[in-house]
């Protein structure tokens, strides 16, 4: 018997984000109907601590599937992997040096197996609604998500429908039609994407994957959380700065962190958590500013940063949380600044990130000047994603 059998899930139900109000997981779910906030999942992580040891991870398969005690899927056989996960976690040496830091790293996820982070989460969502048995898709996306989605459920046999805003790269445009999705191009913003997605999920029967708007995205992304962890050898940085367009990354390392203390893995210590989001697009930005916890729809938003044009988040609430609560904070950059960053973190590191990767470093540059981050302090930037699929828009940006 293989290790993936042996290992199970101890999933046990679901759990509204705002109200604690419990449901089955046997089922599929989406959004709260009650208040519109979206479900997390919830496991037994002491029946979880028996198998899912320290000791035991070096034994496991490197990608995210290693933790199969905290994902969502019941039987094995309906994993749906092309090796997405246990990225490397860089230690930025000369990029440090340079900013005076004795402790920067890199997290890279564009080495996943469609260019992005999103592979995770969509392996995930993708998974689970195979075995439950949603075999006709459909998303909106501004890029990435799609392009994993499309591949995901092209590994799976599954039907994808994807609604796209017109403006989104073209990399990911053309990645959807070669996975062999159903690709429909949208005037207007990602909202406006969502809208005519979910109207077609209703007309058509389709099981929409939209971000946090069906449980099981976030728990791809955790997996970001459990491997910083592990790959530090079971400490915990002392800040993460992550690009934030709906949050889906902060809510699953946020919510991994609390999963591992109750693992045995951590103590009660937290990295702070830094939100950093497009000046042309800052909706949490501008909600955490002002103290609120929920945040108002950012008008006519505008980035390069297609990921970070999100101008209203389902899970607003929980990333502001997880910042407050973490005693991080929340920032803008504009583009040039990312599109510097992009340069730097290509020329000192090797790392080709996306506009979103760059953003981290931007931010990081502003809390050095600050003070808010010390030089001595160990940092994990979160590069999302690879450069390789925004060239249509780094190309002018980076003067050719």
């Amino acid at each position: 018997m293989s290790q993936r059998t042996e290992i199970r899930s101890h999933i046990t139900h679901l759990e509204c984000s705002l109200s604690g109000e419990p449901c089955g997981h046997e089922l599929p779910h989406r959004l709260n109907p009650k208040n519109g906030k979206p479900y997390l999942a919830r496991y037994d992580l002491a029946a979880a601590a028996e198998t899912m040891t320290k000791e035991s991870m070096a034994e496991r398969e490197p990608n995210m599937w290693r933790y199969r005690e905290v994902m969502p899927v019941v039987d094995p056989a309906n994993i749906v992997t092309l090796g997405e996960g246990f990225t490397p976690l860089r230690q930025a040496g000369r990029l440090g040096k340079h900013l005076g830091m004795s402790d920067l790293l890199i997290k890279d996820e564009g080495v996943n197996p469609t260019g992005s982070f999103k592979a995770r989460g969509l392996s995930a969502a993708v998974s689970k609604a195979l075995e439950l048995k949603q075999m006709k898709l459909t998303m909106p996306s501004a890029g990435n998500a799609a392009g994993a989605m499309s591949a995901y459920a092209a590994a799976a046999g599954m039907e994808a429908h994807v609604y796209m805003p017109k403006d989104a790269p073209i990399a990911n445009q053309i990645e959807c039609v070669a996975y062999g999705a159903d690709l429909n191009l949208v005037d207007g913003f990602i909202t406006d994407a969502g809208r005519i997605s979910g109207e077609a999920a209703e007309e058509h029967g389709l099981f929409d994957v939209s971000t946090l708007k069906e449980p099981y995205r976030a728990e791809g992304k955790k997996t970001m959380g459990y491997e910083i962890v592990e790959q530090l050898r079971f400490e915990v940085p002392d800040v993460v700065i992550y690009p934030t367009g709906g949050g889906t990354g902060i809510v699953g390392i946020w919510k991994a962190l609390d999963e591992m203390e109750q693992l045995g893995w951590i103590g009660s210590e937290r990295p702070r958590m830094v939100c950093v989001q497009a000046e042309g697009c800052a909706p949490l930005v501008t909600a955490y500013n002002k103290g609120e916890e929920f945040a108002d729809p950012f008008p006519n938003p505008k980035t390069l940063a297609a990921g970070m044009r999100v101008p209203a988040a389902v899970g607003d609430f929980l990333v502001i949380r997880a910042v407050r609560e973490s005693g991080g904070t929340a920032l803008t950059v504009t583009d040039d600044q990312m599109v510097d960053s992009v340069r730097d973190m290509a020329s000192f590191e090797g790392i080709f990130p996306a506009p979103e990767g760059g953003a981290t470093l931007s931010a990081l540059q502003l809390l050095l000047d600050s003070g808010e981050i010390g030089k001595d302090e160990r940092v994990v930037l979160l590069n999302t994603g690879s450069a390789v699929k925004y060239l249509d828009v780094l190309g002018p940006a980076l003067g050719l």
